[in-house]
């Protein structure tokens, strides 16, 4: 491969840039222009004949065209008479003319194609020149890297320096704003350059310092990059203050610079920096004898120089050396260019209003005063070339700094080695040429087949020149190297080296630093384009090594034919034809066939065309030349080719042959088809909801040639293998060879012969053909009738294959043939396709085994054998899973519990131990929200329906906020869950179903403790465990694995608070909001009631047996839940009882909202025994409790009571409404307060008085009157009713709103004892003291039967029936 011209840019607005620096002139006409340049133009027709550049050809009649069209218009070669120059970066473009310039920045635009695109815009016009009469004479970009650690080698901003005629150098920003101007020499400025940090690439270079050096005719001034870079940072950013805020004048750091006078050299034209240099010993002894003679003394380490190039006349080239320390350097003051505006500004402002005017002359005499100019420092000419009649006109310094091309007036280019100072080539016939150096580092591909891999990259040096005269580019090999490369260009363009990249880099900041700057870019100003030079790295090299190189470039451009995606198929045969021909090397034609077999672009047609033309060639070759192993691939892959061409040749026949023969043998499928059609058809409207895939990742779509030829070897006998990449390519593979075949669209036969014939082993047939029909089940399923058919004649022409079933084998014994049938088939999550699998196997199976036993002569019985048992098991586990993956497969009501559908296989199943059945019935009852009522229902094959509605109305959670599905939908469910428990009938007992329905209940209320009907669900599901054995063991594994941890962090909770905690101490806590934590104190009663209640029963009744069903033994995996629930260790019922207590009064605060500290009720003993391990016998409270305990211990449970009463209150009167099941108004409040009195010592009949004063104080007397018959001690209640009612008497009498006259004449007739008695109640502690006097009436009666006649307050009673009665018949 040879160089290229890459454009990379285009300037936009090249006319505006034109019109504008020229607007002064009037166009010449054109014809004079054109007539010049002919005159001046050379014949070129004998060098453009010898051009070896064929692949530019048709580049070069383009530009050819283009160039003459445009010169004869009105664009001349305005270009050349403009200072340009361009950043290293490409991002920033400066053109000037005598006073003016434009600056055009870096844009990204999207071209006609749609593909971004690099333009460079105008982004400033303006004036640069502030003196009189001074002019633009040079110009350079200098990019300032970035000080953020951040940086990856962008440049931060980018600085224009400007050289002056006047001998002004001024520094500017990419915006055209000043930064600096600086006056180091009074003459016109020539040339400025500059040189920044380069990474040395070996151990020995010597690193150099950054400077910009600016050529005087007479002088030289280098400036410091450091100093000179942080002098601009800090330009620019009192620049950004200024314009924000006009802040204070921060004073620059001064420039550092060097300033030497050149001496004994007639005229300068251009010069080169080379940097600092340390000469050898020999180089310093010589230079010492020759300036200092016989006796000179040499020092003892050499001193270090700066090296200095001239070119002009008298002599052409001059060459300076100063040594470091000979001069120092000096500080000047730099004179802030927005400083000195904006004081003056201000001073001129504020001299204004103050009427102080009398200085303004002064001060502008001050102003115009030119800054004071060092002397420079003599600098003596060391050697020179001397030739008086040559002058030279630039010199371009090479990259690696050893080298420098000179351009001449003779028009000639010198090489010169700057090291030894001698000129070492010569080109003639380049008359105003301009230079630019290419260095071309080794690409990794090169490195490797180089004998000096270990050592650093190599890079090779070429020299770019552009001869405007003839409008050609050439690059020449370095040193003494062949031209490599030639371009006719146009006569107009200007070459743009800048020979430099970002400034205030180090060798610390630019590590990792993936620095992107074009070394050489050439600007042609009629197209405006940009374009740079590509050169590969060969061309370099000597023959030999290139032509291993060439290769690698004959491969790198077939790799990127292959990227283009708009390539022709023609083309693309023809271009990957001709690379790997011209490749050489096996190896790399080698990697060349390969990465063309596996691009995807390329059509089949092309790849068998492209492989047979290299076969051929490499056939006719003599055999001991060719590579075996090319030799090899080339025949597989053709092989291979011809296969795939095949297959899809006969996929696309229209003949599809008879149908099969095997009649007799697929009756019996049918009849199997019939049997479990019903349960095959809800499977397949199950699995045939839509669902989103992508389309690039579905194994449908068709196989490319590139993925067949990946996933097929050829083995050394020259058989085929399918290696196993990938579970979907290997799907993609099986579709491929055999979907047409199941469908019945192509001829089975004649697919399977192919496949024989390739050499593919049967078995794996076999794997591809099964993996197919798993995967494509929903397909299969639509016409099963068919496509059983189809396969069970594949499965028979693959089944008589050679190799497939074994000739020696025994039918008494597993054919390992149908047992990868079986092994398929057992990890499948396809439950359909794999049964009808195991159909068609089965038969296929039973009429070899048949068909031998006839050949073998045996007697049938015998030949009905293992193999047989094993298809029979085979087909039943098959059945159960299509059966029990059809249930799971019903999808929940909306609103239910989430979750993705389970996949259960054979396999999944034996995996899942003796409980997965189970596990996966309960999950999926979860998921649908499933009420325990509602599963014991089904489970017991009730389907009343009146029943139904009455369990919709109790679980109404579950049915309200979801859209009802049809009854005819729930009954077929139902139909399915009883289907699937029948054919289970062992491991989804009733007892197992309901006890892994709590157990999962439970562990979904763990992950989200607010949803509390989980846990309530876990509990009624545990009720209807009929076994006390499993219910006792699930209830212990349920304490101490979710609820012991956060009912001891509820306890310690309210302890420590002393009253029901808050939702956000209940959350930071329990884990859970202050509602759930009720609702879970709640069950933990009804928990540990349980476990009271399965403790008691367990001596009663024997341990359960559990047992699995016949065709799943041999389960293996994790015991079931049953199995660990009968391992459980008994409990120590004190120990529950106390902890059963404790819950009780934890829930009893949280209903009501009390506050008590539930711990401090218990002594020491009964604290130290609370949330220990159930299964242990632990210290309790024993023998009579301390008074001051059971007195807390009442006022609590009494505080219960009435805050329950308070509950309860309804306004309806007499009538008694039926109380909630559950919540504070629950009607077991009461019952359970006694039940708690008696285990905690408090007296009965204390709680019963107290509940029935409450009741009546409640105005609830038909309820007082029921609890009133249980109290023992009637008098002390009669005492209690007594003031009770004496407050109603005294409210109806003497506090109501409404006295009538009545009333007050009853009080007159009242006895005075009774009046004065009524008088000192306070009605004010009832809380319903409007009661219907009736009631009140009823109450004092039964004051007098409950009231013995002896009491001290009988003759009040008697005295108070009176008084109600008066006031009844009053009413």
């Amino acid at each position: 491969m040879s160089c290229s011209l890459l454009e990379f840019c285009r300037l936009q607005e090249l006319k505006t840039v034109r019109d504008y620096l020229f607007q002064s002139q009037k166009t010449e006409p054109a014809e004079e222009k054109t007539q010049t340049e002919n005159e001046l133009s050379w014949e070129t027709s004998e060098w453009e004949s010898a051009w070896d550049s064929g692949d530019n050809k048709e580049e070069e009649a383009a530009s050819a065209t283009t160039v003459e069209e445009e010169t004869t218009g009105q664009s001349g070669p305005w270009l050349q008479d403009c200072v340009v120059s361009l950043s290293p970066c490409s991002d920033l473009l400066v053109v000037a003319r005598e006073q003016k310039a434009v600056f055009l920045s870096a844009k990204w635009r999207s071209n006609d194609s749609g593909r971004e695109e690099m333009t460079l815009a105008v982004s400033w016009t303006g004036t640069l020149s502030t003196d009189e009469g001074e002019c633009v004479s040079s110009s350079v970009c200098i990019p300032l890297a970035s000080q953020k650690r951040s940086s990856t080698g962008r440049p931060d901003w980018t600085c224009v320096v400007v050289g002056f005629t006047s001998g002004y150098v001024r520094f500017y920003t990419e915006s055209g704003v000043l930064l600096l101007a600086q006056l180091l020499h009074e003459d016109p400025v020539l040339r400025l350059k500059c040189r920044t940090y380069e990474i040395p690439r070996h151990p020995g270079v010597t690193e150099q310092h950054e400077e910009l050096s600016i050529l005087y005719p007479a002088a030289l001034v280098t400036i410091d990059g450091f100093s000179l870079f942080q002098s601009l940072r800090a330009c620019r950013n009192q620049v950004a203050r200024a314009a924000a805020a006009g802040s204070d004048v921060i004073q620059p750091p001064p420039l550092a610079y060097k300033k030497w006078g050149l001496q004994d050299m007639d005229t300068i034209m251009d010069h080169s920096s080379v940097g600092i240099m340390t000469l050898c010993v020999f180089d310093q002894m010589k230079n010492a004898s020759i300036l200092g003679g016989f006796n000179a003394s040499v020092k003892g380490s050499p001193p270090a120089m700066s090296q200095y190039v001239t070119v002009g006349g008298g002599p052409y080239t001059g060459f300076y050396y100063a040594v470091e320390g000979s001069s120092q350097p000096l500080l000047s003051h730099v004179a802030l260019a927005v400083a000195s505006k904006l004081t003056s500004a201000l001073f001129n402002a504020a001299s204004g209003w103050l009427g102080w005017n009398k200085n303004k002359n002064e001060e502008e005499a001050v102003q115009k005063q030119k800054p004071k100019v060092e002397p420079p420092t003599p600098l003596g000419i060391r050697f020179g070339l001397p030739d008086s009649r040559r002058h030279g006109e630039s010199i371009c310094l090479s990259p690696c700094n050893t080298l420098a091309g000179v351009t001449d007036d003779f028009g000639r280019v010198t090489l010169l080695d700057l090291a030894r100072g001698i000129s070492i080539r010569m080109w003639k016939g380049y008359r105003d040429a301009q230079l630019g150096w290419l260095q071309v580092p080794e690409e990794r591909g090169d490195r490797e087949f180089s004998p000096s891999a270990s050592l650093p990259r190599r890079h090779a040096l070429f020299l770019v020149i552009y001869a405007p005269r003839r409008g050609i580019l050439e690059v020449w090999s370095m040193q003494q190297g062949p031209r490599v490369g030639a371009f006719t260009v146009g006569k107009h363009c200007r070459l743009l080296y800048a020979g430099y990249r970002l400034m205030g880099v180090n060798s610390v900041t630019s590590q990792g630093w993936q620095l992107h700057t074009q070394q050489v870019c050439l600007l042609d100003p009629i197209t405006g384009a940009l374009r740079t030079v590509n050169i590969p790295f060969h061309l370099a090299l000597s023959d030999k090594k290139s032509e291993r190189a060439k290769d690698m470039h004959l491969l790198k451009r077939l790799t990127t034919i292959l990227r283009s995606r708009e390539v022709e198929p023609d083309i693309l045969e023809s271009e990957a034809k001709s690379v790997l021909l011209d490749i050489k090397h096996p190896a790399i034609k080698k990697q060349a066939l390969e990465s063309l077999l596996s691009n995807k672009n390329a059509p089949v047609s092309c790849l068998t065309k492209v492989t047979g033309a290299l076969y051929d060639v490499l056939k006719q070759q003599d055999p001991e030349e060719v590579d075996t192993a090319l030799l090899q691939l080339c025949s597989s892959q053709l092989k291979m080719l011809q296969l795939y061409s095949d297959i899809q040749q006969l996929h696309s026949a229209a003949d599809i042959e008879a149908s099969s023969k095997d009649q007799d043998s697929f009756e019996g499928i049918e009849e199997e088809l019939s049997r479990v059609g019903p349960t095959l058809q809800r499977y397949a409207q199950l699995t045939s909801r839509p669902s989103v895939s992508f389309a690039q990742d579905s194994p449908y779509s068709p196989l490319p040639a590139q993925a067949f030829l990946s996933q097929m070897e050829c083995t050394e006998d020259g058989e085929l293998r399918v290696i196993h990449v990938s579970e979907t390519e290997w799907n993609r593979l099986g579709n491929f060879m055999f979907w047409g075949c199941l469908c019945g669209n192509s001829p089975l036969h004649k697919v399977c012969d192919t496949l024989q014939e390739a050499g593919i082993s049967p078995q794996q047939l076999l794997s591809l053909l099964l993996s197919v029909w798993l995967q494509r089940e929903k397909e299969v399923l639509q016409k099963p009738g068919e496509t059983v058919r189809n396969l069970h004649t594949l499965l028979i022409a693959l089944s008589n294959m050679k190799g497939a079933v074994e000739e020696s084998w025994d039918t008494q014994s597993i054919s390992p043939w149908w047992q990868q049938v079986r092994h398929t088939c057992i990890q499948s999550h396809n439950s359909a396709a794999a049964l009808l699998a195991a159909f068609v196997a089965h038969r296929a199976a039973k009429a070899s085994i048949t068909s031998r036993a006839d050949s073998k002569l045996q007697s049938e019985w015998e030949a009905v054998s293992l193999e047989l048992e094993q298809w029979v098991v085979f087909v039943r586990q098959l059945e159960d899973v299509l059966v029990l993956q059809t249930l799971l497969l019903v999808p929940p009501p909306q609103g239910a519990g989430g979750g993705a559908a389970a996949q259960c296989s054979i396999k999944t199943l034996m995996e899942g131990g003796t409980g997965g059945i189970a596990d996966s019935v309960s999950k999926w009852v979860f998921r649908h929200n499933m009420s325990p009522e509602r599963l014991k229902e089904i489970l017991q094959k009730r389907e009343d329906k009146e029943a139904e509605d009455k369990l919709e109305q109790k679980a109404g959670e579950e049915g309200k906020e979801q859209e009802e599905k049809s009854q005819e939908d729930t009954d077929r469910t139902a139909e399915l869950l009883v289907a699937v428990c029948q054919r289970f009938p062992h491991s989804l007992s009733p007892d197992l179903l309901f006890a892994h329905c709590s157990w999962e209940y439970v562990v979904q209320w763990n992950k989200d403790p607010e949803e509390s009907r989980y846990l309530s669900w876990a509990v009624e599901h545990l009720k209807l465990v009929t076994s006390p054995h499993i219910q006792l063991g699930i209830s212990t594994m349920m304490w101490s694995t979710f609820i012991v941890k956060r009912l001891s962090a509820a306890a310690f909770l309210m302890e420590k608070v002393g009253k029901s905690p808050k939702d956000r101490l209940c959350r930071r806590d329990v884990g859970m909001g202050d509602k759930a934590a009720t609702y879970f104190l709640g069950c933990c009663v009804q928990l540990l009631q349980i476990l009271m209640e399965a403790d008691s029963a367990v001596e009663e009744v024997p341990a359960p047996e559990l047992s699995g069903e016949e065709a799943w033994f041999g389960a293996e995996g994790p015991e079931s839940i049953a199995e660990l629930a009968l391992e459980q260790r008994g409990v120590h019922y004190p120990l529950v009882q106390h902890h059963c207590l404790l819950a009780s009064l934890l829930h009893s605060a949280m209903t009501f909202s009390l506050k008590v500290k539930p711990l401090s009720l218990f002594d020491s003993k009964g604290k130290n025994a609370f949330f220990r391990d159930l299964t242990t016998i632990q210290l309790m409270p024993s023998g009579d409790m301390d008074s001051g305990l059971i007195s807390l211990r009442q006022e609590f449970l009494l505080r219960v009571l009435t805050a329950w009463v308070q509950a309860i209150d309804d306004s309806s009167g007499t009538s008694t409404p039926p109380l909630p099941s559950s919540g504070p108004k629950a009607d077991w409040w009461p019952s359970m307060c006694l039940e708690l009195g008696s285990l905690l010592q408090v007296n009965p009949d204390i709680l019963r008085r107290h509940l029935v004063c409450e009741l009546y104080n409640q105005g609830l007397d038909p309820r007082a009157e029921e609890v009133m018959l249980e109290v023992e001690d009637k008098d002390v209640l009669g005492s209690q009713l007594l003031v009770l009612t004496g407050q109603r008497l005294s409210y109806s009498l003497l506090h109501s709103q409404s006295q009538t006259q009545a009333a007050m004449e009853l009080l007159a007739r009242l006895p005075p004892t009774l009046c004065t008695w009524l008088k000192a109640m306070d009605p004010g502690e009832l809380r319903c003291p409007l009661v219907p006097l009736p009631q009140t009436s009823r109450l004092v009666g039964r004051l007098i039967e409950i009231l013995p006649e002896n009491h001290a307050q009988y003759s009040l009673a008697l005295h108070l029936l009176e008084a109600v009665e008066a006031l009844t018949t009053e009413d």
